[in-house]
């Protein structure tokens, strides 16, 4: 197993706080994982509230007395534009680093880490390009909206592709203005310690950027709980945002939090069907499965269910297994042995709500690491455990409807709306039936390509708001209106009576 691992990984994460590395104030540590061996391959700082709030500090005077909020657009993209130039450089580097740390297979982890480069030329061309409204009212009145940073960015990220869900935080919350703490997940901070470095060459001032690693309960508590950190933008589970946002409540915080999915793909008969089984593997086995719009409940139209279950479940049960470094495989290790154990239990809990087309439990000859073989589960009713509650991982349900309207009650019949998949060739059927989902995002003959500028985020418990475009710069703005009059304002003169 050593030559799997990269050369230059350190051997433990430091804190990085105003442009400084640093060690926890009390010194404590937390191991890191292989998920190819569960032994731990390195430590890093487990922070606690006085690193929290020192972080929180260093951010706080870079906000209010550093340049970087107050510098016009086109020097912040410049920036953010080298940012995006050194992670493209070493993509190749942050591919291995990822795969080691997370079980992603090597050629998804390199896909992962050319599109944190683009978020980030994304969000350089579009503080270039954006403009504000402004209304006149001719000869009497200009108003017009000006924009601002909020300030300190709070920012808690998950551990299924981990660098590049942090620059989905880190370009948008950067290009307003704002200074930032960034928290990675604990199981995953190995890539997140390359931020530092590329932030320094580009010439991000000290302390705009801020790292502390750290549990949950513990680092990411206290950075939500922070009086000085006015806005919190979470990726995660739904039970951990309602905590989220019962902590923040009190102090009225900005929220953003894409949370839990369990999204549908429906199938109807006069699909492409190729296309519709090629979409579908991939909706839910690339990223091992962990992923939160993976189209984990396929609902297929009963005409075609029998074809398409046994076409699925040969497919499912040919998928490579294996090395997540070899460019080879097609599902990796999960993430880390309490993830592998909870997986395995709904594996389980389904021999006995469905019927097992493939897969079910560890792949043969890999029996160390957190290895779980694709699993196909058929004719699982809606009440099923496996059909409503997440498992994030590579496991699968198959349930027939027979009209347009039992796809829907299906579609809907879980507590998450975060994504959904329709696949057919009746256009006005798809266009119609997918603004009747209960789902924040729908993809109609397609899997999951993401256009940067449409809105992302879910409905019901998959979220609250909605990041991507400018969407994001929203949310890490304030927008003040300024009115300003061009003629005599004509007051009613209170109090000029005699």
């Amino acid at each position: 197993m050593n030559d799997r691992k990269p050369a230059d990984l350190p051997d433990h994460l430091r804190h990085f706080i105003g442009g400084k590395p640093v060690d926890s104030v009390d010194g404590g540590t937390f191991e890191v994982l292989d998920p190819m061996t569960n032994e731990a391959y390195l430590t890093a700082g487990a922070g606690q509230a006085e690193d929290v709030d020192r972080a929180v500090g260093a951010a706080r005077s870079a906000f209010t007395d550093g340049p970087w909020p107050g510098m016009v657009a086109r020097q912040r993209a410049t920036i953010l534009n080298k940012i995006a130039d050194a992670v493209a450089a070493q993509d190749q580097r942050l591919a291995a680093w990822e795969t080691y740390d997370t079980g992603l297979p090597i050629t998804q982890a390199l896909g992962q880490a050319q599109r944190a480069a683009e978020n980030f030329r994304f969000f350089a061309d579009l503080i270039v390009a954006q403009s504000e409204d402004s209304y006149q009212v001719p000869g009497r009145q200009l108003n017009y909206v000006h924009r601002k940073p909020v300030g300190v960015a709070g920012l808690i990220t998950p551990w299924n592709t981990p660098f590049m869900l942090e620059s989905w935080k880190l370009a948008p919350a950067l290009a307003a203005g704002c200074t930032v703490v960034l928290k990675p997940a604990e199981f995953t901070p190995l890539s997140a310690s390359l931020w530092p470095e590329i932030f320094a060459e580009a010439g991000v001032p000290d302390g705009v950027f801020n790292l502390v690693n750290g549990i949950g309960e513990q680092a990411g508590d206290a950075l939500v709980a922070h009086p000085d950190v006015p806005l919190i933008s979470f990726t995660g589970e739904s039970a951990t945002g309602q905590t989220i946002f019962a902590r923040a409540a009190p102090m009225l915080k900005g929220l953003s939090m894409e949370l839990g999915g369990k999204s549908p793909a429906i199938v109807f008969a006069d699909a492409d069907l190729d296309a519709a089984l090629d979409s579908t593997l991939f909706g839910v086995f690339s990223l091992n499965g962990e992923r939160c719009t993976a189209g984990s409940r396929i609902l297929v139209e009963r005409p075609i269910y029998d074809e398409f279950c046994a076409a699925y479940a040969e497919r499912a049960s040919k998928i490579i297994v294996g090395d997540p470094s070899d460019p080879a495989t097609e599902v990796g290790t999960l993430v880390h042995p309490e993830h592998c154990a909870k997986v395995l239990s709904y594996v389980e809990l389904g021999r006995t709500e469905g019927r097992l087309l493939a897969g079910g439990g560890r792949p043969p000859g890999l029996d160390q690491g957190n290895f779980v073989a694709p699993t196909v589960f058929a004719d699982v009713a809606p009440e099923a455990r496996i059909f409503t509650e997440e498992i994030f991982g590579p496991v699968v349900t198959l349930t027939p409807f027979d009209t347009e309207a039992d796809a829907l009650r299906l579609a809907n019949a879980v507590k998450y709306g975060l994504a959904a998949y329709l696949w057919t060739s009746d256009l006005e059927r798809g266009h119609n039936l997918a603004h009747r989902i209960e789902a924040g995002m729908v993809w109609l003959n397609s899997h999951n390509v993401r256009d940067l500028r449409t809105p992302f985020g879910g409905v019901k418990a998959s979220g609250l708001g909605q990041e991507g475009g400018r969407r994001s710069l929203d949310f890490y703005s304030h927008q003040q209106a300024v009115h300003v009059s061009l003629g005599p304002a004509h007051t009613p003169r209170f109090g000029a009576r005699s």
